[in-house]
């Protein structure tokens, strides 16, 4: 079904927590407000990244929101709740708020890329489930991503992605599988504890200027929509169909294999 942006990426009451017969809406206005005001801003400087003043800013923002991103879609909401014990909605929504930042210190210490598109006449489409993980061991009908679940950030292989414009897309690699691309995919990297002391971020160490080929844009949208709940969404039709413009959609061959790829080093 093809819909316009009145009709879909929305959901009546996601955030609505009850007790009773009280209902309260004070998460998506007081939680979500903070972040959704002031991630927009660091978004656009990763986007268009030069080291500079706001940059430690904008990291220290953008981290948390797209922790936030990860939890707050129907999709995540639905893996935490089955990690929880199918527990209540309310309960649920509590938790998230709880452990926003659960993904934040393995992402500040991965390898960071910020690939390029504007080279190529196809960009990256979004979808309701916007950071997306990736690993090539983990298919779309595995065990690892059936229901509600995504490939463990935590795995040697999973790569995170997160679009930043139609033009940029945020590329995270664990040091660990940039190390060595050989190594069985599913092992958890080293320190997979989520919450303890973060690392220091070296800022000069992000990658850019890297301009993808049109096959791997298409690659990273396929996976994209592969990795949707419900909605995808892009400008042009044509994108949203980028299975049929794939020379194969094997999921071990997304990224150009081990070392070379949009997915690697």
């Amino acid at each position: 079904m093809h819909w316009g942006p009145a009709k879909c990426f929305a959901q009546d009451d996601l955030y609505t927590t009850r007790w009773g017969s009280i209902e309260n809406r004070d998460i998506e206005r007081f939680f979500f407000g903070q972040l959704d005001n002031s991630a927009p801003a660091a978004v656009a400087h990763f986007a268009d990244f030069e080291f500079n003043s706001d940059s430690g800013d904008a990291f220290n923002t953008l981290l948390p929101y797209m922790s936030v991103q990860k939890l707050r879609t129907p999709k995540g909401l639905g893996w935490l709740r089955s990690v929880l014990g199918n527990t209540s909605k309310s309960r649920t929504l509590v938790e998230m708020q709880r452990i926003q930042n659960i993904f934040c210190n393995i992402w500040g210490e991965a390898v960071w890329q910020i690939a390029d598109a504007s080279k190529s006449p196809t960009k990256f489409i979004i979808s309701d489930h916007p950071v997306v993980a990736y690993n090539r061991e983990c298919f779309p009908a595995s065990k690892w991503c059936s229901g509600y679940n995504d490939p463990d950030i935590r795995m040697v292989a999973t790569h995170t992605y997160f679009p930043l414009s139609p033009d940029k897309i945020l590329i995270l690699t664990n040091l660990a599988w940039v190390r060595d691309p050989f190594q069985n995919a599913h092992k958890l990297r080293p320190n997979p504890t989520y919450f303890r002391p973060a690392a220091l971020f070296n800022m000069m160490d992000i990658q850019h200027y890297r301009y993808l080929s049109e096959e791997e844009i298409v690659e990273i949208n396929y996976v994209t929509k592969r990795s949707a709940f419900r909605y995808i969404a892009s400008p042009v039709k044509e994108w949203l169909f980028p299975e049929k413009r794939l020379r194969s959609t094997h999921w071990r061959k997304l990224g150009d294999g081990y070392c070379v790829g949009w997915a690697s080093w």
